[in-house]
């Protein structure tokens, strides 16, 4: 009895923290999500890891990949939360993103926690559920 009360007590332990950040790290991506739809690059960059504004260097740059590589998170219709997961120590939230087409999206955002609160890492396209191979 008391193995399972250790177990529990460690699960506990570990999902706690993952609920705590959820919330924080869901307006993070909805945030981001408002500013490309109102073309606000410049306050989507804002939500940017240091990683990737390095990387785009500019808003503009930044801007002209959501468009051109993600068009369903940049004019989603829907956008749905599903799972937040710690994998090898990095936490990645699942998405589910309805584009204006009707076509359901699953993306991956990695999301990391510096001193200006959760930034976006990574984003990854997955394949959609039910979608063919």
């Amino acid at each position: 009895m008391r193995h399972l009360a250790l177990a529990f007590v460690l699960f506990l332990t570990s999902i706690l923290p993952l609920r705590a950040d959820s919330a924080a790290i869901t307006a993070t991506i909805n945030q981001q999500i408002e500013a490309f739809q109102a073309d606000d690059f410049e306050r989507a960059f804002e939500f940017a890891s240091p990683t990737i504004q390095q990387i785009f260097r500019t808003a503009e740059n930044f801007g002209q990949m959501v468009r051109q590589g993600y068009p369903m998170v940049w004019r989603p219709a829907k956008v749905r939360f599903l799972e937040l997961r710690r994998i090898s120590g990095s936490l990645w939230q699942r998405v589910q993103v309805v584009d204006q087409q009707g076509q359901v999206h699953v993306l991956d955002y990695q999301m990391i926690n510096g001193p200006d609160g959760w930034r976006i890492n990574a984003v990854q396209l997955l394949k959609a559920p039910g979608a063919a191979a």
